[in-house]
């Protein structure tokens, strides 16, 4: 535990105790503010539109504090790659001529010129570009990723209590951590999984060719942002959605055949036919992803997914490549390999522990003190058992970062609100202790915003920046 992390679990705990003895204090503030929140809430798409217009309008009052993001890592650059080529109205670019001498990480020139990574971050990326610079496609996506987990949480949760989740995530992701500062946040992934477990609800109950449709976008939003992480958040939601079907009498499939397996059907058709044609363009065949040509190329010997077979060491021209590919990801690669059952446990019990580290450590995870409540409630069941298939899903690849993990956020989410409901309930001889435990989380979360660290060092590349910005101002500019 970093001293930031630990200060902050202290300021965490004197709230608790303080509001804790003293559950009613300030309760003329309080008070006002949760039912002021509660006449918002219940006004549903108000409050999903008014938490993106909070999301936008508190990120562009820091700018002074904390400007707009110069980008760092290789992942970043890739990615700005692929809003640049979409802002210019092309999926690919066609391979340079002396491509040799521009290569590097995470982009594939061979046989196209382009980012390696699925496109939909790009494409909010480009969105930005076009409107005048890519982090206004940070800013969009973030601000759209808070007002999707309100209408998730609506689905599962009172109206109150799910604007209360948006605007948690908004204090927690929106603002100072690295998803609204870089290029490379989980933003887009994230929306992807929103709509996937807002729409299960509301097809389960209600059926509607509209909430199809958007568990179709939700899919295929994940299918071109996190394709492996999206797959095993979204099959458990696939397969209760399939199994209730299936169970349906001839009349009520003649209701559910247009209004839910047609819109879901005709969203995925596209999708497929979206990837086929970006692949095609980029590696000339439409199965064939650019990742993997890129993995096949440069990866071999410490390839992503669990059975995979590796290589011997590949030989690389560039020092720079052997040094990265044979030296700092060979290494982690075979430390995030679970290639044994202790190492597998080893391995789960790291990544939960990152995700709660980054999401939800400290003020986020006082409402897991309800974990008892929680694990008896049969509304979330489904939920919990979702989120252990994720963690253990996440074993299949030996990458972990907090953004792989975006899918399921929203799902999490809707267990820690839930939690925090039913902690609030909880009195102690008839001193209503939760409201004042509830109170001081929602405090917390607003003091400790500006102090949750990034998760990753800076890798020291803050003045490139700055010579491109001397080669531009140069007579002929960089050219």
């Amino acid at each position: 535990m970093t001293w930031e992390q630990a200060v902050a679990s202290a300021l965490v705990l004197a709230l608790l105790a303080v509001l804790g003895r003293e559950p009613r204090g300030g309760e003329r503030v309080f008070a006002s503010l949760e039912n002021f929140g509660e006449r918002l809430a219940k006004r549903k798409t108000l409050a999903i539109f008014s938490i993106a217009a909070a999301a936008v309008l508190l990120r562009v009052a820091l700018l002074a504090a904390v400007p707009i993001p110069t980008p760092e890592y290789g992942d970043e650059f890739s990615y700005l790659l692929a809003a640049d080529t979409f802002a210019h109205g092309r999926l690919t670019n066609p391979p340079h001529p002396m491509w040799m001498y521009f290569d590097t990480i995470h982009v594939l020139q061979l046989p196209a010129y382009m980012s390696k990574y699925p496109p939909a971050p790009g494409f909010a990326l480009a969105a930005g570009q076009v409107l005048g610079h890519p982090w206004i496609g940070v800013l969009f996506s973030v601000a759209a990723m808070v007002a999707a987990f309100v209408w998730a949480l609506q689905g599962w949760l009172p109206p109150p209590w799910a604007l209360l989740g948006g605007l948690l995530a908004l204090l927690r992701l929106g603002l100072f951590g690295y998803w609204i500062n870089g290029y490379w946040g989980g933003a887009v992934a994230a929306i992807g999984g929103a709509m996937v477990i807002g729409a299960f609800p509301r097809i389960l109950h209600r059926r509607r060719s509209r909430d199809a449709a958007i568990l179709g976008f939700g899919v295929a939003i994940l299918a071109n942002s996190r394709p492996l992480e999206g797959l095993i958040f979204s099959a458990p939601v696939l397969a209760v959605i399939l199994v209730r079907l299936l169970g349906c009498r001839r009349l009520c499939w003649q209701k559910t055949l247009p209004r839910v397996v047609a819109p879901f059907c005709g969203v995925m058709l596209l999708c497929a036919l979206f990837m086929g044609y970006y692949n095609w363009r980029g590696t000339g065949n439409p199965l064939l992803f650019p990742y993997v040509v890129y993995d096949r190329a440069y990866l071999s010997s410490s390839p992503a997914l669990l059975w995979q077979k590796a290589t011997a060491p590949l030989h690389y021209a560039n020092a720079q490549f052997d040094s990265f590919f044979n030296g700092w990801t060979y290494d982690t690669w075979k430390e995030g390999r679970a290639d044994s059952l202790g190492k597998a446990a080893h391995l789960f019990g790291r990544n939960v522990g990152r995700f709660v580290r980054f999401f939800l450590w400290p003020e986020l995870c006082v409402p897991f003190l309800a974990l008892f409540w929680i694990l008896r409630d049969r509304r979330v069941r489904f939920l919990i058992v979702q989120t252990a298939i994720c963690f253990g899903g996440y074993l299949l690849v030996a990458w972990f970062n907090p953004h792989y993990a975006a899918p399921v956020l929203t799902t999490v989410f809707v267990l820690m609100i839930q939690g925090l409901r039913h902690l609030r309930r909880f009195a102690y001889r008839g001193r209503p202790i939760g409201v004042g435990l509830s109170r001081a989380v929602v405090i917390s979360a607003v003091l400790l915003a500006p102090f949750h660290a990034m998760e990753f060092p800076k890798p020291g590349l803050a003045s490139r920046a700055r010579i491109a910005a001397e080669l531009e101002k140069a007579e002929g500019g960089i050219w």
